[in-house]
């Protein structure tokens, strides 16, 4: 029998949470952004899942746009992070492939280019993140630019990051709005310009983000973006369930340590349940003693460190528990968010570091 710790993944809910981030931002289109192996779900799977109810989709770089081509997917797919190379060019001109653009060396490349098709570009511009993207000041000169080279299609979106989005309280995303707003009308783009801002956090959080296109990632898996409750955000479905399975019980005494380093200690006489997850698996070696875990449809505890094969849970107030009992790590009762917080890190890292050796099975509810 095969070893127990796999991640399903609900096709069903990937489709509502993709059709709930398309509805707010009607009448705009909403591409799915698939990148870092769909957040660790499985980037071909899940494009396949969606190719019918989806515009385009989106992936970091041309390596991932290549391996969904090779799976037989033909919607539209953009470049969040560009090219890297002049040689990008052909390639995106031959492939559909949209290009997120934001330097001189990628608009020098594209106009040099001998291309057979025009190319759709994104012009990325920096309204406060500081990471890519033009100066708003020198949006002008570029658009026109691109609007008289020989390779560019003739719509040119106008792109910009939130670097606080996921923080309501926070006045950076609202200055960032208006910083692109103020740029296009300010510069000699038209007026009617087709843009780009809402990422997750901003279809769900700031409507005003929402505009022609849309580019949600984050929420598309199930996963608020936000820190506390939101409207919005409350209604996305778990679409990971990470789980395995009891392989191992012992009963312990008072004073008796569990796990490496004997970093767990039994203040009362205790029953420890072995499960077959680690950090081989990807779940955070960093996760605390304390941290919840679901066992039967209850809630336990993690007791001692993470291994690379395996995590003991503190079972003693759970009755009638055995070898082969369900464990689920995270999923609909038990958000990654909540298992992130416990290990100091974020729900968007442990999807996206989910490691090839845990098995996705791919179900529709």
């Amino acid at each position: 029998m095969a070893r127990p710790a796999k991640a399903l993944i609900n096709l069903q809910a990937l489709r509502h949470n993709y059709q709930l981030a398309a509805d707010l931002c009607a009448p705009g289109s909403t591409l799915a952004v698939v990148k870092a192996n769909a957040y660790g779900h499985g980037a071909v799977e899940v494009a396949k899942a969606l190719e019918p109810i989806v515009p385009a989709f989106g992936v970091a770089c041309i390596e991932e746009a290549l391996e969904l081509r090779d799976a037989g997917i033909t919607l539209p797919i953009l470049l969040l992070e560009g090219t890297f190379s002049a040689e990008e060019f052909s390639i995106a001109s031959e492939q559909q492939f949209w290009l997120m653009l934001e330097n001189e060396t990628q608009f020098t490349a594209l106009e040099n280019a001998e291309l057979n098709q025009k190319v759709k570009v994104w012009l990325k511009i920096d309204t406060g993140m500081h990471r890519l993207g033009l100066q708003p000041s020198d949006l002008s000169s570029v658009y026109e630019r691109m609007s008289a080279s020989k390779n560019v299609d003739e719509e040119i979106v106008i792109a910009t990051h939130f670097a606080c989005g996921d923080e309501l309280n926070r006045p950076e995303t609202n200055t960032q709005i208006e910083c692109l707003r103020t740029a296009i009308q300010n510069s000699t783009v038209p007026s009617n310009a087709t843009v780009s801002m809402a990422n997750s956090p901003g279809v769900l959080g700031w409507s005003e983000a929402r505009a022609e296109w849309n580019r949600p990632g984050f929420m598309l898996y199930g996963c608020s973006p936000f820190a506390e409750p939101h409207a919005q955000a409350d209604q996305l479905q778990a679409v990971m369930t990470l789980k395995s399975a009891v392989i191992s019980l012992r009963d312990i005494n008072v004073g008796e340590r569990v796990g490496y380093a004997a970093s767990w200690t039994a203040e009362r006489p205790s029953k420890i349940a072995t499960v077959a997850m680690g950090y081989g698996d990807g779940y955070p070696r960093t996760a605390v003693n304390g941290t919840p875990v679901i066992i039967n449809g209850q809630r336990v505890k993690l007791a001692g460190r993470v291994s690379m094969d395996m995590i003991t849970v503190d079972v003693t107030d759970l009755s009638g528990v055995s070898v082969d009992d369900d464990v689920i790590l995270w999923g609909d009762d038990l958000s990654v968010n909540e298992v992130a917080k416990a290990a100091g890190t974020i729900g968007y890292e442990l999807l996206a570091r989910m490691p090839s050796r845990t098995p996705r099975q791919y179900v529709e509810s």
